[in-house]
């Protein structure tokens, strides 16, 4: 593992990463989704795709990297790129989970891989559409100590500027951005996944011209059973983009 520093807007971030197989000639950046961390992603991947550079991200708030200050989609889009550039890392190809797809999209890859990807919105549970209503009356009383009651899972036990963050980030529509992909993309999904659902993901191949959608037997965290396949998927995709 190491660290980069990292200066934006005024703020300093620590980016903790670790990179595997140095001296391959392309590379491949993982990014992680909310509430996790590169470990997750190097438990998937750490033992496919060698023929690349791996480069795994603790991004800003998650893992061993620091936040400080509450952050749009956009600030994470900057502050990678400046990270990207400290370590001359190409983007070759980069693979997103949940909110890194995200990310990943708006750092414009050769090969995008967005692995149950976030950015298309999903209708929330009406028991979920209950409790926010709930709260947002409660503030109205004062009562906004019982905030752990009402906040989603994702955002339990986070800093105050980390739930600023999420709720800056968690119902961001993509729709655009994707739509604005001109590059090659690979995207996998699992059938039994609630949060980004196989149907969002087949919107999201409607968007990029230049997709192919792989359904995978599976909740959200499909990629810790399935990253030998989305490696051969990775691969496949690269052999066709050099045709």
């Amino acid at each position: 593992m190491a660290v980069k520093t990292v200066h934006y807007k005024g703020a300093t971030f620590s980016i903790s990463y670790e990179i595997l197989n140095p001296n391959q000639p392309s590379d491949v950046i993982f990014l992680h989704g909310w509430g996790s961390n590169k470990n997750l992603m190097k438990q998937a991947f750490g033992k496919t795709l060698s023929t690349f550079r791996h480069i795994y991200i603790d991004m800003p708030g998650f893992g061993g990297s620091n936040c400080d200050v509450a952050l749009q989609t956009t600030d994470y889009i900057q502050i990678m790129e400046l990270f990207l550039t400290q370590i001359d890392a190409r983007k070759n190809v980069i693979l997103g989970h949940s909110f890194g797809g995200k990310v990943a999209t708006l750092l414009n890859p050769e090969l995008l891989v967005l692995v149950a990807s976030a950015g298309i919105l999903v209708p929330k549970a009406l028991k979920i559409r209950t409790k926010i209503a709930l709260f947002k009356m409660l503030k109205f009383t004062g009562l906004t100590s019982l905030r752990s009651f009402f906040v989603a899972p994702d955002a339990q036990g986070m800093s105050e500027v980390m739930y600023q963050t999420f709720k800056n980030v968690v119902n961001e529509d993509f729709t655009d951005y994707f739509k604005a992909f001109k590059n090659k993309a690979l995207l996998c999904f699992g059938k039994q996944d609630t949060a980004t659902p196989l149907w969002s993901g087949e919107v999201i191949q409607g968007l990029i011209i230049d997709s192919r959608l792989v359904a995978y037997e599976g909740d959200h965290y499909f990629l810790l059973k399935e990253g030998a396949s989305i490696a051969g998927e990775i691969e496949k995709s690269m052999d066709k983009k050099e045709e």
